[in-house]
């Protein structure tokens, strides 16, 4: 009898204590939110998510790393969630798809990973990747499995059947529960996460947005919400969320459901340079026809892409563009502050500093534009292009007021090094992200630096007719009978 009450005791700890091992998987987690939050049938399921992905477009957006993606009930939130699968070519295989979601059911002493089996749906299991699970498991104290995490959370599941649609199964998951706001521990979670954050894996970050104020009230606080996520920038993010609950909008509990979640993600985004977040799409529950006006929950789809520049043409060192910075930051504070340009001494800079070369550099302040003056032509060495280029952008630039010099605090410099310009004879010559362009008829003129199409999401059409109507003075289809150059730049930046 003691035998049997030790056996029964150890299996009752065992079924209560966060598992650290895959020796001790049980079984699948089993569909919980079918029938609640999406249709437990499966072939009314399979025509929901028909109608869903029927009603959204591929945008201009390439080299997705991660979509923000809400996780209500699919008659409220699953076009908005379908908007943003449909940013990624169907076909595409990614080796692993990380579901990061916040816990809605307990708190949890860092994050649950699942490891004891697959996902199921009315579709079909869900493969876990149990193997890297496991391994994230093992390499970090704030991963841990507790299946109780995941049992009643809606979050992940309901990503699932979209997935299933619409990548056909062929792939697998990493599910994430994160149940705790301990900073140090979400940046922990991200450090581990980080390095998966690539082309051959695919985020998916689970998150409504406000929760239960009015129509317009919602519209307001998660336009602010987003406006933080596109930042990529966590104290932005977190000052969003600030600003949200001083509004004291009736009724609103939060601006994000998967706060913990979208912070991990930030935790991970906010020093790269090579990546973007872009909106896709957003309505709220009013938005429905059945909805309520006076209590709404808000839903965005938001994807962070990875910036595509072509740098085939980079003759420049690391200690080149180094240089190349300091000299337009120096350059300009000295300008500013004693109205002198100070004496470079070429000895001190790389034959390539000294060949003649077109430049631009641009000025941005908090993540805006505050000056952009360059040009094309110059017989000059570059380092003294950029010399000049730099007073220019800080002084010169019509559309701002001259650069203060307690500014130069927040300001980061970025330089953009160009090519030779190249007549083309076809718009299909153009490659978005690789090429600038310069349109040129009669007397006017104006350009776009190649990572302009990538900033805007702007299609080849849009990025012509913008820069033919804003830039050059010519109208929206003033490109199509004027001359077209285009070129190329080695963009880099503080």
């Amino acid at each position: 009898m003691r035998i049997f009450k030790f056996i029964l005791l150890v299996f009752i700890l065992g079924s209560i204590i966060p598992n650290k091992s895959l020796a001790q998987k049980t079984a699948n987690r089993e569909a919980y939110a079918a029938g609640k939050f999406y249709e437990e049938n499966r072939p009314q399921l399979l025509s929901d998510l028909y109608t869903l992905f029927s009603e959204t477009q591929k945008l201009n957006t390439e080299n997705v790393l991660a979509i923000i993606s809400p996780h209500a009930g699919f008659a409220y939130s699953g076009k908005v969630a379908a908007w943003g699968f449909k940013q990624v070519a169907p076909k595409k295989k990614f080796k692993n798809i990380f579901i990061l979601a916040s816990s809605h059911t307990m708190a949890i002493p860092g994050a649950s990973i699942y490891v004891a089996g697959n996902y199921e749906t009315p579709l079909g299991e869900v493969k876990v990747n149990t193997l890297l699970a496991d391994s994230l498991i093992g390499s970090n104290p704030n991963l841990i499995f507790l299946a109780e995490a995941h049992r009643h959370e809606h979050s992940i599941e309901n990503q699932l059947p979209l997935l299933q649609y619409y990548f056909e199964d062929n792939f697998q998951i990493v599910p994430i529960v994160i149940g705790t706001d301990n900073k140090k521990a979400l940046q922990s979670i991200a450090s581990s996460l980080k390095p998966y954050l690539n082309a051959d894996n695919l985020f998916i970050i689970s998150s409504d947005f406000s929760h239960y104020p009015k129509y317009h009230d919602a519209q307001k606080a998660d336009s602010l919400t987003a406006l933080g996520i596109l930042s990529n920038n966590v104290s932005e993010f977190e000052k969003a969320i600030r600003e949200n609950t001083n509004m004291h909008y009736p009724g609103m509990v939060t601006s994000a459901c998967g706060r913990t979640a979208l912070l991990t993600l930030l935790y991970m985004t906010e020093n790269m340079s090579n990546v973007k977040f872009a909106p896709i799409k957003y309505r709220n529950s009013g938005d429905v026809s059945f909805g309520d006006k006076n209590r709404v929950v808000g839903y965005f789809s938001i994807v962070l892409t990875q910036k595509n520049i072509d740098h085939s043409s980079d003759f420049l060192s690391k200690q080149d563009k180094e240089d190349l910075i300091n000299i337009a930051r120096l350059t300009i504070e000295e300008y500013l502050n004693t109205g002198e340009i100070i004496l470079l001494d070429p000895e001190q800079f790389s034959d390539n500093l000294k060949k003649s070369s077109g430049a631009f550099v641009t000025l941005n302040k908090e993540h805006q534009l505050r000056g952009c003056i360059g040009r094309f032509f110059s017989e000059e060495a570059l380092y003294k292009v950029v010399q000049k280029m730099a007073i220019a952008a800080a002084t010169q630039d019509f559309r701002f007021q001259q650069v203060k010099p307690y500014e130069m605090d927040v300001i980061e410099i970025e330089i953009s090094v160009l090519t030779p310009l190249k007549k083309i004879q076809s718009i299909d010559e153009i490659k978005l992200g690789r090429d600038g362009i310069y349109i040129i008829k009669g007397k006017q003129s104006g350009t776009f630096l190649p990572q302009v199409a990538i900033e805007t999401g702007w299609t080849k059409e849009e990025f012509l007719g913008h820069c033919s109507q804003d830039k050059a003075g010519i109208g929206w289809d003033g490109w199509k009978n004027a001359e077209i150059y285009t070129y190329r730049a080695i963009v880099f930046s503080e």
